[in-house]
């Protein structure tokens, strides 16, 4: 079995397996078993989730990472979510993303629904003019 090895900050915030996890200090941690889990900049805090495209990352966040009973929430509304944004969007390859997003996010591969996700917001945000949401920090 593979080991992935992460270097984080102090103030970082990791969540796994749905628990949030705040560094004190930098620290080198070594995941060696399959854990679901987003770190940093990855972690949407839920009043960033202020767009339709970051409504469904933050949906599909949750749907990944939230406790067993969040996740078939997360993934409920993220289905929402993107039909709502199908609907009003004039983008034929925002509309194919997102709907491979939410067919890997049902095949409970949303790690790699939310890289898609990543990709609408980052469009979205240059269509209407946005700054990037802003990570969770640790408080002062």
């Amino acid at each position: 079995m593979s080991t992935l090895v992460l270097e984080l900050r102090q103030g970082d915030l990791m969540v796994v397996n749905g628990a949030p996890i705040r560094f004190r200090n930098r620290a080198r941690i070594e995941l060696a078993a399959k854990a679901r889990f987003l770190f940093g900049k990855q972690i949407m805090a839920p009043e960033a989730a202020t767009t339709p495209a970051r409504r469904i990352y933050f949906a599909l966040q949750t749907a990944y990472i939230g406790n067993d009973e969040e996740r078939p929430q997360g993934l409920a509304a993220a289905r929402d979510l993107v039909a709502e944004f199908q609907e009003a969007t004039t983008s034929t390859t925002a509309r194919e993303m997102l709907q491979q997003a939410l067919t890997l996010a049902e095949a409970d591969d949303c790690y790699q629904a939310l890289k898609l996700a990543r990709r609408v917001m980052r469009h979205e945000e240059e269509v209407l003019g946005l700054p990037p949401p802003i990570p969770p920090r640790a408080e002062g």
